[in-house]
């Protein structure tokens, strides 16, 4: 190789300039929320969807579906859409309550999430036991009794209005920005009730949530 400078009449010449690679386009982390509920869910999720679709649309796309199905029947419906759209989701989120539901069918869906992962498409089974409402009061408070899912609702509505957010009510619209100050103390509390639950079935957790687990997932871009 030749150590002589580059004569001046030749540095114009096309075969000299330097190529210039083009960017290349990353696409962004496409995500999927399918709940049960058709209402207090999606408006939850909703708004989460909103922050991060507007501030990081080129780093990660949330979609959301409120299905109206429970357990292994929301399964279905999730692998339809992952099935039957064009993205590539990286993150599946399967979010429902356990209710009175057969215990079966509770743990299933956990299970189906676990055997249809792969490194392409993860699952995620993100159950509440009993309802979604106890991630909604642990925000507030620390809480580990077990009891029936129509309970929870005075008892969130009394944490509200101690904080001066009124009452609860079934979809209420803005319940993600009233509860969002608090999430650090939710996911804390949350992640002590899984601690207990380590051993158990999600039939058999009874509080406990995995919503922190979404919720954590998709916090760095929840933050202005």
């Amino acid at each position: 190789m030749s150590l002589r400078p580059d004569k001046k009449s030749d540095l114009n010449k096309d075969w000299m300039k330097k190529r210039r690679d083009k960017p290349i386009k990353i696409q962004p982390e496409y995500q999927l929320i399918v709940t049960e509920g058709t209402s207090t869910e999606p408006q939850y999720f909703r708004a989460i969807r909103d922050i991060i679709n507007q501030q990081y649309r080129g780093r990660v796309q949330l979609d959301i579906y409120g299905e109206g199905q429970n357990t292994l029947s929301l399964f279905d419906r999730a692998r339809s859409h992952v099935q039957r759209s064009s993205n590539v989701y990286k993150h599946v989120w399967i979010v429902y309550d356990t209710d009175d539901f057969p215990q079966d069918y509770i743990n299933r869906t956990a299970e189906l999430c676990e055997q249809s992962s792969t490194e392409e498409t993860e699952y995620h089974a993100i159950w509440s036991n009993q309802c979604i409402e106890l991630w909604f009061l642990l925000h507030f408070s620390y809480f580990q009794s077990d009891i029936h899912r129509k309970e929870y609702w005075p008892k969130l509505s009394e944490c509200m209005t101690l904080y001066g957010l009124g009452t609860y009510s079934k979809g209420r619209e803005d319940m993600y920005s009233i509860l969002e100050p608090y999430m650090d103390i939710a996911i804390r509390n949350a992640r002590k009730l899984d601690a207990i639950n380590q051993e158990r079935t999600p039939a058999m957790s009874a509080p406990g949530t995995k919503v922190y687990e979404l919720i954590e997932k998709l916090k760095p871009y929840l933050k202005g």
